[in-house]
């Protein structure tokens, strides 16, 4: 259980043949998960036989024999699944990124590209020169001339040095550019939908398949046009007005969207508005089913009340025009070019627990769920704070809250309980002795507002928050469970949790670079920003099913040693960076590259 105060107040498809050795050790290296339930305290969760956990691992498995049968295993058939799945040939250089990913021995889906293709998309609606004069006007920037990379920026940056060793060591083989950097934690472009949806048409009625003789194989060079004399390019970067980052980031989402269309006071958990239950609407009896559509806020508006990054971020620096901007997360209603992050590819023990310390057996680890870290999310003051995911989620994860809550009509000031009959829970203090037994959690700093550093304490949060002990990632392995929440924004945690032996649950609003490339259920447990499937998937997991998450944990470490390392990474980004240089270029309706036409 957490660090509190007690006195908290009441509150299907194709399948390639694959070599038997291959899918044993990416998929699934145990036996198929066991139906029934041990005979102990935690079976009493109400189900006798299957649980609807069960049919969304069997969905995730079928879906990750079908992506499998889509590998590519040489130039000519990925040129071809390339152009089937973009409609237009690849970008020039096609051929040696290739190459280069299958000397990293990478598995080339095309599908794991699709977010590229996302971002860049809007973009072939602008003229190239105006795209160069966007991305010459921000001053955080990676610059590549000649097969050199270049670091250009105003003042020394956090991250900015991991980013140019990723793209330093790319070089080579990458062709001029200019590629500005968002360096801030928070997201920076929200482009209005109607904007982006003309831009996205545009370029869905320009795309063609130029016949090959026409093709151009090599990119311009930028070398010459850095003497020309451009206007500064005014990328309007802008302070939210009255209804905070919320009104400036819902601008993004469709009209008809709830989003558009509603906006909700602060929340009372005692009386929560009808939105507040949006996610056991579309979930599969309570549980994540859909997790692009359980993350997107578009269709979340109650996260405008339940999430710091639309409550108070710690700073908001917003345009609303498209320009060229690469960064390492963003909601799914901005317009950032994703990347991988910087905490990824810095090999920063804060952030990765140590690039080879990954945890020990599973048999051998505390049957708990563990977290640790500071209450971010933004500025948490007096007045908004039990809004914040963070804080909700410490709360619902301490027994004395929730005992105190289930006397409270289901509510504490800052979180509700779920219906313990729809997950087949029971009462009578199960929740608060399964949080006694089997939860590790605490804030090692309370953030305050306003904040200092040395001074973890803050007054209108000590009543019911009390300062736990800090704890090391690698430590954090010894635990089978680890949660994974957004702070200021995406967790820079993940990618070490998905490559430890233990189980990530993950509960996100923020798209990230992998996505297309993990699959809830097989690779880790998805979980709502609510929290409100947290214990309905403990019990899942303690109720006689240890070896369910053990075999999920092993088969995502599995795979994250597949898709997840700092190879593919480099893989992402170079091809990125291709398709990124074609877009800016002047004569890129015809570059591409058509080598695979002359083979046999």
């Amino acid at each position: 259980m957490p660090y509190m105060m007690t006195t908290f107040n009441s509150r299907a498809g194709r399948v390639a043949v694959l070599a038997v050795f291959f899918i044993l050790a990416l998929i699934w290296i145990l036996p198929r998960h066991e139906a029934q339930v041990s005979p102990t305290f935690y079976a009493g969760n109400g189900y006798n036989s299957s649980h609807p956990i069960d049919a969304l691992i069997d969905t995730a498995e079928t879906d990750l024999h079908e992506l499998l049968g889509t590998q590519a295993h040489d130039l000519q058939t990925a040129a071809e699944q390339y152009r089937a799945r973009r409609g237009r040939h690849p970008p020039p250089g096609f051929g040696e990124w290739y190459n280069f990913a299958k000397s990293k021995d990478s598995l080339i889906i095309e599908e794991f590209f699709d977010q590229i293709y996302h971002d860049l998309t809007p973009y072939w609606a602008l003229e190239p020169k105006e795209l160069r004069r966007q991305a010459k006007s921000i001053p955080t920037r990676i610059t590549v001339r000649n097969k050199t990379a270049i670091l250009k920026t105003d003042e020394p940056r956090n991250w900015m040095d991991s980013w140019y060793d990723l793209v330093a060591k790319l070089e080579d083989g990458l062709p001029d550019l200019d590629m500005p950097i968002n360096v801030m934690d928070e997201t920076r472009l929200v482009v209005p939908w109607e904007e982006i949806n003309e831009y996205v048409q545009k370029e869905q009625a320009n795309r063609a398949m130029t016949n090959p003789s026409s093709v151009i194989p090599e990119y311009m060079s930028l070398v010459d046009s850095d003497h020309d004399d451009l206007e500064p390019y005014d990328p309007g970067f802008a302070v939210p007005g009255e209804g905070g980052y919320w009104e400036m980031a819902r601008v993004g989402c469709p009209p008809g969207s709830p989003a558009r269309n509603i906006t909700l006071p602060k929340v009372d958990f005692s009386t929560p508005p009808w939105e507040y239950d949006n996610f056991e609407r579309m979930s599969y009896h309570g549980y994540v089913s859909n997790y692009t559509l359980t993350k997107d806020p578009c269709v979340r508006p109650e996260m405008q009340v339940l999430h710091g990054t639309f409550l108070e971020p710690i700073s908001v620096s917003t345009s609303h025009k498209l320009m060229p901007l690469f960064g390492g997360s963003k909601l799914p209603m901005n317009n950032e070019i994703l990347l991988p992050p910087a905490m990824y590819w810095a090999q920063n023990d804060h952030y990765s627990g140590g690039e080879k310390e990954h945890g020990g057996p599973w048999a051998s680890k505390s049957n708990k769920a563990v977290w640790r870290g500071a209450a971010t999310g933004g500025r948490a003051r007096e007045p908004n704070w039990t809004g914040f995911q963070r804080h909700r989620f410490m709360s619902m994860m301490n027994a004395t809250s929730v005992s105190q809550a289930e006397k409270n009509q289901s509510h504490g000031v800052n979180f509700r309980l779920p219906n313990y009959a729809d997950y087949k829970l029971k009462g009578d203090g199960f929740i608060p002795q399964l949080l006694s037994e089997h939860t590790d959690t605490g804030f090692n700093h309370l953030v305050c507002t306003p904040y200092t550093e040395s001074d973890p304490t803050c007054p209108y949060l000590d009543p019911y928050f009390e300062v736990a002990p800090g704890m090391p990632m690698k430590q954090m392995y010894n635990f089978k469970y680890l949660p994974d929440l957004d702070g200021n924004s995406f967790s820079g945690r993940y990618r070490g949790f998905m490559l430890s032996t233990s189980l990530p649950i993950k509960a996100t609003i923020y798209n990230e670079w992998h996505d297309s490339r993990l699959i809830p259920w097989i690779h880790f447990v998805p979980m709502d920003t609510t929290y409100i499937d947290f214990y309905g998937i403990m019990a899942y997991f303690l109720g006689g099913r240890d070896k369910v998450a053990r075999k999920i944990a092993l088969a995502g470490k599995a795979w994250g040693e597949k898709v997840l390392r700092r190879e593919d990474m480099e893989i992402y980004t170079y091809r990125l960076l291709l398709e990124y240089a074609r877009i800016c270029d002047d004569r890129r309706e015809f570059l591409g590259y058509v080598d695979d036409f002359n083979m046999d």
